[in-house]
């Protein structure tokens, strides 16, 4: 999917293929053209040896609107669409383009759309602007190429003539999800509008195709036709197989996979070696992101994000290519003066001592002790009053053990060279 279902302008190719080269060189074998499930099945697979199974096959077929028309030539889903392009089956689409959906990927499709001939290019969503799934700088860039997007509109059926896409009709969305926050469109079934297009490009979501993957297993699904596994170490219903990625999550950032397939790796790695726990010393990242309306930032950094150098939006536009820039030095120093810390820092040189206890119990090893300045101790006047008299007593006991300690080691030599003395 990185290769195929992102957008050379958002990741280069050769990235990718950079990725892939390194796994080879590490030694792990690749084997094109085999679909398991039909060509082999897992068991045939445990025949010949291997241990463990990790799935991630990812949501790779498009969702269909199940209205009238869909299946008319120049109708084609979002997923599909950008699978062509990247393989260079499609290189060439002329006319008026309709996108229907409002999330990342479909602006991908607009965006690929305009890049490979399109001469207009109109993207329809159910959402309200405020409520777009896409990234808030996805929506800036598209629109910044010429991209109309259209809110709060729903498709109600495509127009055709002799089998081919000529056009779609949309009703108004009035809402998009009741009351208890879930999914469910509400229509203005009077107020329509007819739109030209000799393409319509769907992107509403994503599904799973399993084909005969997990047939005559253990292997459970949901409702929603993910699969069922252990949320701490990804172990499905057949112990030797572990599954990450959209076909647990549902459609996700690629990052997201990415990680599962580290803790689905740790799984792995402790299921061949008999004796471990699979749960055992596990990190379990249950984030929450704050509601950060209501949080109160005085005497905080609000400084924003940097933002790369503009491109020449008519250059991009020109181009598969990925054109963005980099930021200048100066804005490299900006964002790096920007505040990562969860919350104010104080030092209290009075605090800390310097002994080192939370370097060696900090067991992420987030913590360093580094000798930063080469300055004495403040003067006892200089000192907090709760402090000074603490350090009095203390500076007045060691002041006293000094002559005792120096007493107890004359007798105690002189004690060694008389037993000494004697034993000769």
């Amino acid at each position: 999917m990185l290769t195929l279902g992102i957008p050379s302008f958002r990741l280069e190719k050769d990235v990718v293929n950079a990725e892939i080269d390194i796994l080879k060189e590490m030694g792990v074998e690749f084997k094109t053209g085999i679909e398991v499930g039909k060509d082999i099945k897992l068991d045939d697979l445990r025949k010949q040896g291997y241990e463990a199974f990790y799935i991630a096959i990812g949501a790779q077929a498009g969702r269909k609107l199940k209205i009238e028309g869909e299946d008319a030539e120049g109708v084609i889903t979002g997923v599909d669409f950008l699978r062509c392009v990247n393989l260079g089956e499609l290189n060439n689409l002329k006319g008026n383009v309709v996108v229907v959906g409002g999330g990342n990927v479909a602006i991908d499709v607009a965006r690929t759309a305009a890049r490979i001939g399109a001469s207009k290019v109109d993207m329809y969503c159910l959402e309200t602007k405020e409520e777009m799934p896409a990234l808030d700088e996805e929506i800036e860039e598209a629109e910044a190429e010429g991209i109309v997007i259209n809110n709060s509109w729903g498709p109600k059926r495509i127009i055709t003539e002799n089998g081919r896409v000529v056009g779609v009709e949309f009703k108004k969305c009035v809402s998009v999800f009741d009351e208890n926050k879930k999914f469910n469109p509400k229509y203005d079934e009077n107020e329509t509008k007819l739109v030209e297009a000799d393409y319509v490009l769907i992107s509403v979501g994503q599904a799973i195709d399993w084909g005969g993957l997990i047939e005559g297993t253990k292997i459970e699904l949901n409702p929603n036709n993910t699969i069922k596994v252990d949320p701490v170490t990804y172990q499905t219903g057949e112990k030797d197989v572990f599954a990450g990625g959209d076909i647990v999550t549902g459609p996700k950032f690629a990052i997201d996979a990415i990680a599962m397939g580290k803790e689905g790796a740790i799984s792995i790695h402790r299921f061949v070696h008999p004796g471990q726990s699979l749960v055992l010393g596990r990190t379990k990242r249950n984030y929450k992101p704050f509601d950060k309306q209501n949080l109160v930032l005085e005497g905080y950094d609000r400084m924003p994000r940097q933002k790369p150098v503009h491109i020449d939006v008519e250059k991009a536009k020109a181009t598969l290519r990925d054109l963005r820039g980099t930021f200048t030095e100066e804005q490299v120093k900006k964002e790096t003066e920007r505040c990562l810390s969860c919350g104010a820092t104080v030092v209290d040189e009075f605090m800390c001592i310097g002994c080192g206890q939370c370097v060696t119990k900090c067991k992420f090893d987030a913590i360093k002790l580094v000798k930063k300045y080469d300055a004495q101790n403040p003067e006892f006047s200089k000192m907090k009053s709760t402090i000074v008299k603490y350090a009095l007593k203390r500076k007045i006991r060691i002041t006293l053990k000094k002559p005792m300690k120096y007493i107890k080691s004359v007798f105690t030599r002189k004690n060694k060279r008389a037993l000494a003395y004697i034993n000769t």
